[in-house]
């Protein structure tokens, strides 16, 4: 499969500044690995929501989309697991 570019929602830079540095280094990379194979084991599809799929770290999760046609992987919130679903 071919390399998806990472993109970043404007929103999701607040996300990232409320997160510790020991975690977001972990976030970080893993979201990074999603360009490789967006739909790779541990990532699961939230219900109900067409293209919006997750991806756990601890705590926290990454909501993302995946764009085939322009070869993208939208990263649209990332936050603790309480907060995350809110509004995604």
């Amino acid at each position: 499969m071919g390399r998806y570019s990472v993109v970043f929602r404007k929103s999701v830079a607040r996300d990232l500044r409320r997160i510790p540095n020991r975690n977001l280094s972990r976030i970080l990379e893993a979201v990074e690995s999603l360009s490789e194979e967006p739909r790779r084991p541990g990532v699961e599809r939230l219900p109900g929501i067409e293209e919006k799929y997750r991806l756990r770290k601890g705590d926290y999760r990454i909501v993302f989309e995946t764009r085939d046609d322009e070869a993208a992987v939208v990263v649209v919130k990332v936050g603790r697991r309480k907060q995350v679903y809110r509004r995604t």
